[in-house]
Formats: C-alpha cells, sequence, structure tokens
C-alpha cells in the first residue's frame, strides 16, 4: 500500500487505475500506455489489424495491469492472515538439504569422454590388478 504523501509523486498511469499493491516506476507506466499506443500503431500501419487496436491494446494492458494488482492484493491480505507459528513452521520445512553421495572414480578416463554409462560391477571392481597388465578405455578386463 502506498502512503498518502507519496500517492502525489506516483505516475498518472498507476493513479488513474488506482494501484494499491503494484508501484510501478515511470519507465514502467510510460512501456504499460505509449508503449502499447505505438505498438498499436505499428500494427495497424503493417495492416496486420485494424485501427481499433489504437485504442483497445492499451485498455487491454491496462485490464490487465489492475488484474495483477488486485491478485496481488489478495495474496498480500491472505498472507497476512497466515500465523507466525506456521510461518515458521513453512520455513523449516523449506530449508535445503545437502546431501552427499559416493562416486567411483575411474582411474583410465579421457577427458571430455564418457567411458560407459553402466555401473561397474562389484567383481570386476575387487578383482585386483596384475602387475605389469595396462587397461585402455576401451579394453575389458579378462579374468584368467
Amino acid at each position: 500500500m502506498v502512503p498518502a504523501d507519496e500517492e502525489r509523486y506516483r505516475p498518472l498511469y498507476a493513479r488513474v487505475l488506482g494501484l494499491r499493491v503494484v508501484n510501478p516506476g515511470g519507465v514502467l507506466c510510460f512501456l504499460f500506455f505509449e508503449g502499447a499506443v505505438a505498438l498499436a500503431a505499428l500494427l495497424a500501419l503493417a495492416e496486420l489489424v485494424t485501427w481499433w487496436a489504437v485504442l483497445v491494446l492499451p485498455a487491454t494492458v491496462a485490464v490487465m495491469v489492475k488484474l495483477n494488482d488486485m491478485v496481488a492484493a489478495v495474496v498480500v491480505r491472505s498472507a497476512a492472515l497466515v500465523p507466525e507459528q506456521e510461518r515458521d513452521r513453512f520455513r523449516r520445512q523449506m530449508e535445503p538439504v545437502v546431501g552427499r553421495a559416493r562416486v567411483d572414480w575411474i582411474t583410465h578416463s579421457v577427458p571430455g569422454v564418457v567411458v560407459t554409462a553402466e555401473p561397474v560391477p562389484r567383481a570386476a571392481r575387487a578383482e585386483p590388478d596384475r602387475p605389469g597388465q595396462r587397461h585402455g578405455p576401451g579394453e575389458q578386463r579378462t579374468g584368467g
């Protein structure tokens, strides 16, 4: 809600629409009204719409801004009715949870290349490498 002493400094567009919760600045009000008129005029000059759009488009934008203000007022009113303990409970429930995942690193990985998309079986992970035996990224271990 806008205090009474600041009401006279608000843009004319916001005062005419009687906006209570939404408080657009001068540039945004310019874009809402003059921008809508200019867009409608360009569309009419390109013969994509009739000249009635020069009147209808700014009115439609004004209706949408007023509707947004009314919805925002309802949301603010309903949020004020929620008791403080409910707000605290909601904040506790919505706290982010940080978890940890165990990742098995591949020792022969190639940067930027996915070696396999399947998990390595436990038997293959538990098998120790023989000395002097090398495994490339595309080779599989053979037992024996």
